[in-house]
């Protein structure tokens, strides 16, 4: 066993340097580079329970905007982050780096090919616009994950992303064949098959010092790696002794590619990405499996799993109720009850004969009556129902998270992954860990993979730090005793970078350190993840540490449903007013937003039109739900919610009411924007455009002796230009037009009417 020190410490440039960092980028890239605090700390924050504020933000165009961007932050000794969808949970995509944002630009599709059924795409392509884009191929890429509206191909690649239908199709790392990316001394590589690599390329001396490393650990790999479909902890090091029980090469040839699925963008930034596509099933049924008790559903998957089934997906009863407070998921869900269930398994077969489906569902009725649960079956064969069905599945964190209250249900333990013949003993001991802490867990996800997704519900603010702690070190006792995973879907990021030595042992840990140092010498690729991590609780990372503050606000609107306490282990929720907030209530509805993005999404829904036109942060429900919570922390901005960086963010909301329809966890932006402006107007008064549009019911009248000159006026370029300009108006905007003669009324109006 070789140890090696440990990675450099990333070192961001000093204030002068960085002024001309930003001026540098601004100077040499065609897309964004934003370095204000608003900018900044919309990239702050992922869908974990950390925040870290990055040195700046950049948003390149086009691939030869990425390269200037890597170089600039190469020469002034910058640390990089790339991100897609920000939706990490476990704190992958926040770090004290240069966030090199490709959702936007870098979202290029090509190379098709139909015969081999391969496809080649930019990280930023989003997951859902694949699919779209391939489905009139008969194709899809299989790794369907909750967020497929709105996760990109990189950032999949980068956690080596699941999926529902893994049991079938497997995980990223079985799905990519290839992928180009520049290396951290700027050179660009092109990742594949060993066999495949150029003597005297770029990557022939890591091929070989990285298959030296792989050769000398082989049996801590043997010994260390567990052998579950789900994990994703450490760095891939069985390429050439799989310890998958899906082979990750159907050939069973290694794939130096792999080694970088997984690996958070710490050792390569990846520019492209040849996929392996699969034919899109033509017949789908869904059987919804009724069980009384939790632990029936959890003892009877590994029976089910025997059927065949393309998926196997746990819906527990919290979910199963705050499903039904919800009236966009509540038809669909009433339609697959049977009594009052404590747990529903959503069991899919596909394939190419409806008729062999049809008789795989008839087999699991038959089997269910065999387990002592006859008529528990609900099948479902209408495409529009299963696909309403997965979709409240999938937007199951989401609902999840839309509890109110200061207690949250905390992504930490989310994704261990077991046997399934150890999957009931698991859970069932799990939730006793739970209450002994005085909490209770949701559970939802992959029951078929062994993976069950389980938050249990804390307060960060009030002692969840040291709970979280305790929860942590009993659930990996759990997982050592079931050789399980202890990082099976979500990655290891900050909340379990710290347990990769625990998985994998000492020798291994320190291999993983000699992959990173042979990748990133001056470990500037996204420090700090994988290898020398933090630690799980460290209170300086958290978005909401136990001294985490909020200014007093006096609102003008009632706020007073959120400001509520929860208890975590009964559900109940105290009066409205009684959870202390000095925003009274605000904040707490403001951070309802966990930052899961699913208002990203462009092709369903109505939110979030500002976006789907701009596709900027700024712009989006989340960034201006973090901005809002930002400034009622006074972190940013100086002056609340009459700042800046508030009517920058609120300026191009419509009001629509798009997102208290479409955001799971009812996040009301309208609503926010009428609180903003009330205090904007609070303190600096009106605008001139904002008086124009408010008092025209006033001065209307008057308008019939002047209507016909502002018309001629408006009409002079330069003059009708000027002028809206200096109201405040667009241009291209024409101005109303007043009638000389008009209607007239005796009766009275009421204000605002």
């Amino acid at each position: 066993m070789s140890v090696m020190p440990k990675s450099p410490v990333a070192r961001r440039p000093r204030q002068a340097a960085m002024s001309e960092f930003e001026r540098r980028l601004q100077g040499e890239m065609k897309g964004e580079v934003a370095f204000d605090a608003g900018s900044r700390g919309r990239y702050a924050t992922d869908a974990s329970i950390y925040q870290i504020m990055p040195l700046g933000v950049v948003v390149p165009r086009d691939q030869q905007d990425l390269s200037l961007a890597l170089d600039i932050a190469r020469e002034f000794g910058a640390p990089v982050l790339p991100r897609g969808g920000g939706t990490s949970q476990c704190g992958q995509t926040v770090n004290e780096a240069l966030v090199i944002d490709t959702s936007r630009w870098l979202t290029g599709i090509g190379d098709l090919d139909l015969e081999a059924r391969t496809v080649t795409v930019e990280p930023g392509v989003v997951l859902d616009h694949l699919n779209a884009w391939l489905k009139p191929h008969g194709l899809w890429f299989p790794v369907d994950v909750s967020t497929s509206a709105q996760c990109t191909l990189g950032g999949m690649a980068g956690n080596n992303s699941c999926g529902s239908r893994s049991i079938r199709y497997g995980n990223m790392v079985h799905n990519v064949l290839g992928l180009e990316a520049t290396l951290a001394d700027g050179r660009e590589a092109v990742f594949g098959r060993f066999d495949e690599i150029a003597p005297g390329s770029a990557l022939a001396g890591l091929a070989g010092s990285v298959s030296a490393i792989i050769q000398r650990e082989a049996a801590a790999i043997r010994e260390h790696y567990p052998q579950v479909l789900r994990r994703v902890g450490g760095y891939n090091l069985d390429l050439f002794d799989c310890r998958n029980p899906i082979p990750y090469d159907a050939e069973g040839r290694a794939n130096f590619a792999h080694l970088l699925i997984g690996s958070e963008g710490t050792l390569a930034f990846t520019r492209k990405l040849t996929l392996k596509l699969s034919p899109l099933p033509v017949h789908k049924v869904l059987g919804v499996v009724n069980f009384p008790t939790f632990y029936q559903a959890m003892d009877m998957t590994q029976y089910i799993v025997e059927l065949g089934p393309a998926a196997v997906e746990l819906v527990d009863r919290t979910m199963i109720e705050l499903a039904l407070e919800n009236p966009a998921f509540r038809p669909t869900v009433e339609k697959s009850l049977i009594g009052r269930p404590d747990a529903l398994l959503l069991v899919e077969f596909a394939g190419e004969d409806l008729d062999s489906q049809l008789r795989q569902l008839k087999a699991l009725e038959t089997l269910m009556g065999d387990l002592g649960l006859p008529g528990s079956v609900v099948g479902l064969t209408a495409g529009a129902e299963q696909s309403a069905l997965w979709n409240v599945r999938k937007a199951g964190l989401n609902i999840m998270m839309s509890m109110k209250g200061d207690g949250k249900p905390v992504s930490f333990i989310e994704d261990c992954a077991v046997p399934l013949e150890h999957l009931a003993e698991y859970t069932e001991q799990l939730t006793e860990v739970f209450h002994r802490h005085g909490t209770e867990g949701t559970w939802y996800a992959h029951a078929s993979v062994g993976t069950l997704h389980v938050r249990p519900i804390l307060d960060m603010r009030r002692g969840g730090a040291a709970k979280m702690r305790a929860i942590a070190e009993e659930a990996s006792e759990l997982v050592r005793r079931y050789k399980g995973a202890y990082s099976g879907e979500h990655g290891d990021g900050i909340c379990r970078g710290e347990w990769v030595a625990w998985q994998f042992g000492a020798g291994l840990n320190a291999a993983f350190g000699e992959i990173k140092r042979l990748f990133d010498p001056d470990n500037r690729f996204n420090p700090n993840k994988i290898v020398d991590t933090p630690k799980m609780d460290d209170a300086r990372l958290f978005r909401f540490p136990a001294d985490h503050q909020i200014i007093t606000v006096a609102t003008e609107l009632d706020w007073s449903a959120w400001d509520v306490t929860r208890d975590p282990l009964s559900g109940d929720l105290g009066a409205p007013g009684s959870g202390g907030d000095p925003a009274h209530g605000l904040a707490k509805a403001v951070e309802m937003c966990n930052n899961n993005g699913h208002c990203r999404k462009f092709d369903a829904g109505t939110m979030c039109p500002s976006y789907r036109i701009s596709r900027d942060e700024r712009h989006l429900t989340r960034g201006r739900a973090n901005t809002l919570r930002l400034v009622l922390a006074g972190q940013i901005g100086d002056r609340g919610l009459a700042s800046d960086e508030v009517a920058e963010t609120l300026d191009l909301c419509v009001s629509c009411k798009g997102c208290k329809r479409d955001c799971p966890t009812g996040v009301d932006m309208a609503k926010f924007k009428i609180e903003a402006r009330a205090a904007r107007a609070k303190e600096q008064g009106l605008s001139w455009r904002d008086k124009l549009v408010s008092e025209l019911p006033r001065y209307a009248p008057w308008m019939r002796h002047v209507g016909k000159l502002a018309a001629r006026l408006e009409r002079v370029s330069w003059l009708g230009g000027r002028g809206k300009r200096w109201l405040g108006f667009a241009e291209a905007r024409s101005l109303p037009v007043f009638a000389g003669d008009y209607l007239r009324t005796t009766q009275r109006t009421t204000k605002g009417s």
